[in-house]
Protein backbone atom coordinates (compact mmCIF):
# COMPACT_ATOMS: atom_id res chain seq x y z
CA UNK A 1 0.00 0.00 0.00
CA UNK A 2 1.79 3.44 -0.93
CA UNK A 3 1.55 6.33 1.57
CA UNK A 4 1.21 8.88 -1.02
CA UNK A 5 -1.52 9.51 -3.83
CA UNK A 6 -0.79 11.63 -6.94
CA UNK A 7 -3.80 13.93 -7.88
CA UNK A 8 -4.10 16.89 -10.10
CA UNK A 9 -7.06 19.44 -9.46
CA UNK A 10 -7.19 23.32 -10.17
CA UNK A 11 -7.20 25.57 -7.17
CA UNK A 12 -8.80 28.84 -7.67
CA UNK A 13 -7.84 28.65 -11.13
CA UNK A 14 -4.38 27.43 -10.56
CA UNK A 15 -3.60 23.82 -11.73
CA UNK A 16 -1.44 21.97 -9.19
CA UNK A 17 -0.10 18.35 -9.79
CA UNK A 18 0.20 17.05 -5.81
CA UNK A 19 1.07 14.24 -4.30
CA UNK A 20 -1.06 13.89 -0.81
CA UNK A 21 -1.47 11.20 1.77
CA UNK A 22 -4.90 9.01 1.52
CA UNK A 23 -5.99 10.45 4.88
CA UNK A 24 -5.23 14.20 4.14
CA UNK A 25 -8.36 15.91 4.18
CA UNK A 26 -9.16 18.78 1.40
CA UNK A 27 -8.99 21.74 4.17
CA UNK A 28 -5.84 20.37 5.21
CA UNK A 29 -4.46 20.86 1.85
CA UNK A 30 -5.69 24.29 1.26
CA UNK A 31 -4.77 25.74 4.70
CA UNK A 32 -1.53 23.86 5.44
CA UNK A 33 0.00 22.92 2.31
CA UNK A 34 -1.28 25.42 -0.39
CA UNK A 35 -1.70 28.47 2.76
CA UNK A 36 -5.05 29.72 1.27
CA UNK A 37 -5.81 30.65 5.40
CA UNK A 38 -9.16 32.06 4.20
CA UNK A 39 -10.95 28.75 4.43
CA UNK A 40 -11.42 27.96 8.38
CA UNK A 41 -11.97 24.67 9.99
CA UNK A 42 -13.99 24.63 13.38
CA UNK A 43 -15.84 21.27 13.92
CA UNK A 44 -14.09 19.24 11.99
CA UNK A 45 -17.67 16.78 11.25
CA UNK A 46 -19.66 18.76 8.63
CA UNK A 47 -21.68 20.26 11.02
CA UNK A 48 -20.74 24.39 11.22
CA UNK A 49 -20.16 25.04 7.66
CA UNK A 50 -16.85 27.17 8.52
CA UNK A 51 -15.10 24.97 5.81
CA UNK A 52 -16.91 25.27 3.23
CA UNK A 53 -15.63 25.43 -0.56
CA UNK A 54 -16.51 24.84 -4.13
CA UNK A 55 -15.58 22.34 -5.89
CA UNK A 56 -16.99 21.63 -8.90
CA UNK A 57 -19.19 24.66 -8.09
CA UNK A 58 -20.70 23.18 -5.62
CA UNK A 59 -20.58 23.47 -1.67
CA UNK A 60 -18.77 20.81 -0.27
CA UNK A 61 -17.04 20.64 3.83
CA UNK A 62 -13.58 20.74 3.01
CA UNK A 63 -12.71 19.39 6.56
CA UNK A 64 -14.67 16.00 5.66
CA UNK A 65 -13.79 15.75 1.98
CA UNK A 66 -10.66 13.88 1.44
CA UNK A 67 -8.06 15.81 -0.70
CA UNK A 68 -8.07 12.86 -3.27
CA UNK A 69 -11.12 13.04 -4.09
CA UNK A 70 -10.61 16.54 -5.94
CA UNK A 71 -8.42 14.67 -8.45
CA UNK A 72 -9.53 15.99 -11.82
CA UNK A 73 -11.62 18.60 -10.10
CA UNK A 74 -11.93 22.74 -9.52
CA UNK A 75 -11.84 23.92 -6.06
CA UNK A 76 -12.76 27.56 -5.34
CA UNK A 77 -11.98 28.75 -2.25
CA UNK A 78 -12.36 32.42 -0.25
CA UNK A 79 -9.20 33.28 -1.94
CA UNK A 80 -10.83 32.86 -5.64
CA UNK A 81 -13.92 35.01 -5.17
CA UNK A 82 -12.29 38.83 -5.89
CA UNK A 83 -11.41 39.36 -9.10
CA UNK A 84 -7.69 37.75 -9.78
CA UNK A 85 -6.50 40.26 -12.04
CA UNK A 86 -7.87 43.18 -10.03
CA UNK A 87 -8.59 42.59 -6.73
CA UNK A 88 -12.55 43.62 -7.14
CA UNK A 89 -14.71 42.33 -4.21
CA UNK A 90 -17.42 39.66 -5.83
CA UNK A 91 -20.54 41.15 -5.37
CA UNK A 92 -21.11 39.24 -2.53
CA UNK A 93 -18.59 40.35 -0.93
CA UNK A 94 -19.33 43.75 -1.27
CA UNK A 95 -22.72 43.29 -0.05
CA UNK A 96 -21.48 41.60 2.89
CA UNK A 97 -19.32 44.31 3.69
CA UNK A 98 -22.38 47.10 2.74
CA UNK A 99 -24.66 45.66 5.12
CA UNK A 100 -22.13 44.46 8.05
CA UNK A 101 -22.89 40.78 7.88
CA UNK A 102 -20.21 39.33 9.65
CA UNK A 103 -18.90 40.07 13.41
CA UNK A 104 -15.50 37.81 14.50
CA UNK A 105 -15.13 37.03 10.63
CA UNK A 106 -14.62 33.03 11.25
CA UNK A 107 -17.68 31.89 9.54
CA UNK A 108 -17.90 34.59 6.94
CA UNK A 109 -15.39 32.35 4.43
CA UNK A 110 -17.98 29.60 4.80
CA UNK A 111 -21.00 31.93 3.90
CA UNK A 112 -19.36 33.48 1.10
CA UNK A 113 -18.71 29.91 -0.09
CA UNK A 114 -22.41 28.42 0.11
CA UNK A 115 -24.16 31.66 -0.96
CA UNK A 116 -21.70 31.99 -3.85
CA UNK A 117 -23.05 28.42 -4.82
CA UNK A 118 -26.67 29.15 -4.06
CA UNK A 119 -26.91 32.40 -6.55
CA UNK A 120 -25.04 30.14 -8.89
CA UNK A 121 -28.17 27.79 -8.34
CA UNK A 122 -30.79 30.41 -7.82
CA UNK A 123 -29.70 34.00 -9.26
CA UNK A 124 -32.90 35.00 -7.54
CA UNK A 125 -33.93 33.45 -4.36
CA UNK A 126 -36.50 34.22 -1.75
CA UNK A 127 -35.61 35.07 1.90
CA UNK A 128 -37.06 31.46 2.73
CA UNK A 129 -34.77 29.97 0.04
CA UNK A 130 -31.81 31.61 1.51
CA UNK A 131 -32.08 30.71 5.08
CA UNK A 132 -33.30 27.20 3.96
CA UNK A 133 -29.73 27.12 1.72
CA UNK A 134 -28.13 28.18 4.57
CA UNK A 135 -28.61 26.23 7.43
CA UNK A 136 -25.96 24.55 7.24
CA UNK A 137 -23.73 27.43 8.18
CA UNK A 138 -23.57 28.64 12.02
CA UNK A 139 -22.62 32.13 13.11
CA UNK A 140 -22.05 32.31 17.00
CA UNK A 141 -21.37 36.41 17.08
CA UNK A 142 -24.71 37.57 14.72
CA UNK A 143 -28.17 37.50 13.84
CA UNK A 144 -28.63 36.07 10.51
CA UNK A 145 -30.85 38.70 9.25
CA UNK A 146 -27.48 40.93 8.09
CA UNK A 147 -26.52 37.25 6.09
CA UNK A 148 -29.68 37.31 4.16
CA UNK A 149 -29.93 40.34 3.60
CA UNK A 150 -26.76 40.72 1.88
CA UNK A 151 -27.57 37.59 -0.24
CA UNK A 152 -30.88 39.31 -0.99
CA UNK A 153 -28.89 42.72 -2.19
CA UNK A 154 -26.51 41.15 -4.55
CA UNK A 155 -29.14 39.06 -5.56
CA UNK A 156 -31.03 41.90 -6.86
CA UNK A 157 -27.52 43.58 -7.91
CA UNK A 158 -27.11 41.16 -10.46
CA UNK A 159 -30.72 41.64 -11.90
Amino acid sequence: MTDRLTIQLAVNGRHLDLSVRPNETLADLLRTRLALTGTKVSCDAQVCGTCTVLVDDRAVSSCTMLAADADERSVRTIEGLADPATGTLSRLQRAFVARAAFQCGYCTPGFLMAATALLAERPRPTRSEIVEYLEGNICRCTGYDAIVDAVLDAAAEEA
